[in-house]
């Protein structure tokens, strides 16, 4: 193998927007993430609905739901 060719591995510091950090090695210095294993629907059981820019009120109104 060619010396001096991999890019150098470090402790990442992981933050999720539900605020739980994690400790893991990787390639980058730090990571932002939006879903974690402690927010992600899956794994909690709970389903969120995101509606950005009011995609559920125009399907409703253009079917007729209330």
């Amino acid at each position: 193998m060619k010396p001096d060719i991999h890019p150098k591995y470090e402790r990442t510091t992981v933050t999720c927007s539900c605020g739980a950090v994690y400790h893991i090695g990787s390639t980058k210095s730090e990571l932002r993430i939006e879903v974690c294993g402690k927010c992600h629907p899956l794994y909690t059981g709970q389903q969120r609905i995101v509606d950005t820019g009011g995609r559920v009120e125009r399907f409703k109104r253009r079917y007729g739901m209330k």
